[in-house]
């Protein structure tokens, strides 16, 4: 990269460098069979970071751009964690760019990201659930609406609905076993199934066609996205705050308000490390309040004959 002072050459190596299009097919081939997420990092690609950058040689993306585009896609909305994802996808290929030797100097070395704190929950309440649950149970795209209510019947995560095959389901023994490549925590694990997660199996018509419980019955594969329906779905509950990932908090919530324990929470959903589980020990305080009320009237009634 020590080009001197010869404009001739700089303009030749130049030429010769890639524009992020041309990286893209480079990152893709790497980042593809070794990255679960890969599709999600092909959407931050396709509708954010291909438009914006996509037609600069790789020594042409500067710092400040970049620090522009970061500010303007928060203002438009995406929360700081989403805009932050952005950026970390496009710092990772820039790295790699540098790694492979196709840029000398990546301009996102040492970036500060939004790192907003992550840890917002919305869990639905009585009413909440029933505006909920009524449009999934009648709105015309049923696989996907029974794909969202096996997600709140179960409390798995998006990509482990989507990624769900009928190999994987007993229903006689009421269980979905996940496996690990398939699960966040890499490990195997068996989820228990709910007569609200069998009905919706019964419901979905795709067993000994499909290989994927919840197809995209146009092209007879997976879904991949649900962004789009989802968004629609929750505006016509009137719910347009809720985010597809509050279902599994929400199922949480409702198991922990049912008296169940944190361990066994911990259990059902599969979180490897107790710790995470411990963001639902407030709903558990407010169960155990409940408890002891419950004591504590026939108590102050006891106490009223005395009086």
């Amino acid at each position: 990269y020590d080009r001197g002072d010869n404009p001739h050459e700089e303009t030749k190596a130049r030429k010769a460098e890639l524009t992020l299009i041309e990286f893209w097919d480079e990152y893709e081939k790497y980042a593809k069979p070794r990255k679960r997420s890969f599709p999600r990092d092909e959407q931050l690609w396709r509708i954010r970071l291909k438009p914006k950058f996509g037609h600069l040689r790789l020594s042409q993306i500067s710092r400040h751009a970049v620090q522009s585009f970061h500010t303007s896609i928060k203002a438009e909305g995406l929360s700081g964690a989403s805009a932050d994802h952005h950026v970390k996808l496009l710092r990772r290929m820039l790295n790699l760019a540098v790694e492979w030797n196709l840029l000398k100097d990546s301009p996102l070395t040492g970036y500060k990201l939004f790192d907003d704190p992550n840890m917002v929950e919305h869990y639905l309440d009585e009413e909440q659930l029933q505006r909920l649950v009524t449009v999934l149970k009648t709105d015309t795209n049923r696989q996907v609406c029974l794909l969202c209510l096996f997600a709140l019947s179960t409390g798995c995560r998006l990509g482990e609905a989507m990624s769900c095959q009928w190999q994987f389901l007993d229903r006689e023994n009421r269980v979905w076993r996940i496996p690990a490549a398939n699960s966040k925590s890499r490990r195997l694990r068996s989820v228990p199934l709910s007569d609200a997660a069998l009905e919706v199996l019964g419901e979905i018509g795709t067993e000994g066609k499909y290989e994927y419980v919840f197809a995209n019955l146009e092209t007879g594969t997976r879904y991949t996205h649900i962004t789009h329906t989802w968004h629609r779905l929750r505006a016509k509950a009137e719910l347009p705050w809720l985010r597809f990932h509050d279902l599994r908090h929400s199922f949480a919530s409702l198991l922990v308000n049912a008296g169940r324990s944190l361990y066994e929470v911990q259990q059902v959903l599969g979180h490897a490390d107790s710790r995470v589980t411990q963001r639902y020990a407030h709903l558990s305080s407010k169960t155990l309040q409940g408890a002891a009320n419950s004591a504590s009237l026939k108590i102050m009634e006891a106490m009223k004959k005395v009086a």
